[in-house]
């Protein structure tokens, strides 16, 4: 038979909020009383249900990721970061509580007011985050995968994006390209103002703007579609066009493939690149020059910074991970007539 809190209660003459008292701290009980309770519990075997037993340590040994599933989230990549986020925090003997709902401070208020969670790792980072003041007034540590506007008192971490847009668009003009394009995230992506993909955009127009290069940014929607759709466009309005960088993984192949069918030959007629993860980019029927999303590197140092916060150890507040650009066969010196 189960012992409950209110067999210990019962045995110890007290009543179960006094119990509950003695198991997590939150109040002041004397040394008498704290002594028959924990005399009764160990009398009893009465075992403390994980949320006493983490409020007795002040640990639960659970993580929350916080990733709303929005509009325009390419799903497979945000599961890489979630698997190392989940990997790494085993190795540190917590469990990871996924959150994925859009509720955005009210979900994390709502987690936070509880002892589920020690700390929180936080995904889709916008620009002007509507979290960020409560993040910053949490009792409890987090860790953000994405850099706002303003990150000061805030723990951020992830691939340096603004420098990834800036490598790809240099090592098309290091190839000779003078006219290029970036095919972006999904549309409603730049209207939330998510952090990242507007890092590339600052990064590939800075470097097309210090090279004198001809540029353009076109959003797309994650289908096959409206990647013909951008594909005709770009042919339309920029007949020179030789170098295009692609930051949605979604529409890679059948970008590729809208060009070829267009008439152009990737990499002869026009050189591609990539943000996006390395198997992607190697896999493709034409393998894709790219720049690697190091969703497992991230992951794993988010945790391990959110375990250093919450043993008081120093943190850094920014972590910028170096873009890393992997050469393929869909690049090429411009094909001068």
């Amino acid at each position: 038979m189960m012992v409950k809190i209110t067999d210990v209660a019962r045995h110890a003459g007290v009543s179960p909020s006094t119990v509950s008292y003695v198991l997590s701290g939150k109040r002041p009980i004397s040394e008498e009383t704290r002594q028959r309770v924990e005399a009764a519990i160990r009398r009893l075997g009465y075992r403390p249900h994980a949320g006493a037993r983490a409020l007795a340590s002040s640990r639960s040994n659970v993580l929350a990721l916080v990733v709303p599933l929005r509009a325009g989230i390419h799903v497979p990549v945000v599961m890489q970061f979630a698997v190392s986020v989940v990997t790494t925090a085993r190795r540190h003997d917590h469990d990871v509580l996924l959150l994925t709902q859009e509720e955005g401070e009210e979900g994390l208020r709502r987690v936070a007011d509880t002892a589920l969670v020690d700390g929180f790792v936080v995904m889709d980072v916008q620009l002007d985050d509507p979290r960020l003041p409560l993040l910053r007034s949490l009792e409890r540590p987090s860790v953000m995968i994405g850099f706002p506007s303003d990150a000061e008192g805030l723990t951020c971490i992830d691939l340096d994006f603004k420098a990834a847009g800036e490598a790809c668009v240099e090592h098309l003009a290091r190839l000779g390209h003078r006219v290029v394009a970036l095919v972006g995230s999904p549309p409603e992506v730049y209207v939330r103002q998510t952090a990242f993909a507007q890092r590339v955009v600052q990064g590939f127009t800075a470097a097309a703007a210090r090279g004198h290069l001809a540029s353009s940014v076109h959003p797309c929607e994650a289908t096959p579609a409206a990647a013909r759709e951008v594909a005709e466009h770009l042919l339309r309005e920029q007949p020179a066009l030789t170098g295009v960088v692609v930051h949605n993984e979604a529409v890679l192949e059948p970008l590729v493939d809208a060009f070829e069918q267009l008439g152009l030959r990737v990499p002869t007629d026009l050189s591609v690149t990539a943000i996006c993860p390395d198997e992607l980019a190697e896999n493709l029927r034409v393998p894709l020059t790219s720049v690697a999303l190091p969703s497992a590197e991230v992951g794993e140092r988010a945790v391990e910074l959110l375990m250093r916060k919450l043993d008081a150890k120093t943190t850094p507040e920014a972590t910028l991970l170096p873009p890393r650009m992997t050469e393929r066969a869909s690049t090429a010196p411009r094909n001068t007539p």
